[in-house]
């Protein structure tokens, strides 16, 4: 029977219900400077982009630059709106629990707020210490592009053909199939929306679970069906 050899989880939408702090704060920030856009229109464009990328993007769209210092005060927010409000994804306890094998994860989250979300929520320890941010690689290295799950893959000496990626977002899981990795997709995080799982399918999840219970199964299931790659 053939098997992953490694697990590699996204955080943000996928660990800790976190997306749609961020959408909260920084629709917020958008619509006051002059770009009005609302959580759910956050959610289903930019879920798993970096505040910066997210306000190239949309600079490119209006043609309008818009002013640096929402960078810096989005991030302060953030930090202060998660510090007190995310909380773990509904049975991601359970799910890790009964995962055997090494795991990871790979983040474009910063790897302050990644320390800071995975303590407070108490799932550190099922880690620690491979927690990687794609921020620490180069500022240019972050999701959609594959570094950071190459990165994970590449600290415990894996093939990326013998990995399983769980993704929340479109980018992410562009990210893991150009890494040759096979993808899950997971909508059961509170900034999900009704194409969601359709969006995960077409961008290269081979399966989309909206209950993290059911991981443990899944993944098994996977491991034994060899017809994706």
């Amino acid at each position: 029977m053939s098997g992953f050899d490694l697990t590699l989880f996204d955080c943000d939408g996928v660990l800790v219900d976190s997306e749609i702090i961020a959408a909260k704060v920084e629709s917020k920030l958008l619509t006051e400077a002059g770009y009005p856009i609302s959580v759910e229109e956050m959610g289903e464009r930019f879920a798993g982009m970096t505040w910066k990328n997210i306000l190239l993007s949309i600079e490119k769209e209006i043609d309008i630059p818009l002013s640096a210092s929402l960078i810096d005060k989005s991030e302060q927010l953030l930090d202060q709106k998660l510090a007190r409000e995310v909380k773990a994804i509904e049975g991601v306890q359970y799910a890790l629990a009964r995962l055997a094998g090494p795991r990871c994860i790979c983040s474009n989250s910063s790897s302050h707020r990644l320390d800071m979300m995975l303590t407070k929520v108490g799932l550190k320890d099922f880690f620690a210490p491979h927690i990687y941010s794609a921020k620490d690689l180069g500022a240019d290295r972050v999701k959609p592009k594959p570094d950071i799950f190459l990165h994970g893959a590449k600290q415990f000496n894996v093939s990326p053909s013998k990995c399983i990626v769980i993704e929340d977002s479109v980018h992410g899981v562009h990210a893991a199939r150009e890494a040759g990795m096979r993808v899950i997709g997971f909508t059961g995080a509170s900034h999900t929306y009704p194409s969601h799982a359709d969006r995960l399918t077409d961008a290269g999840a081979e399966t989309v679970i909206a209950r993290m219970q059911d991981l443990p199964g899944v993944i098994a299931a996977m491991a034994e069906w060899e017809g994706a790659f």
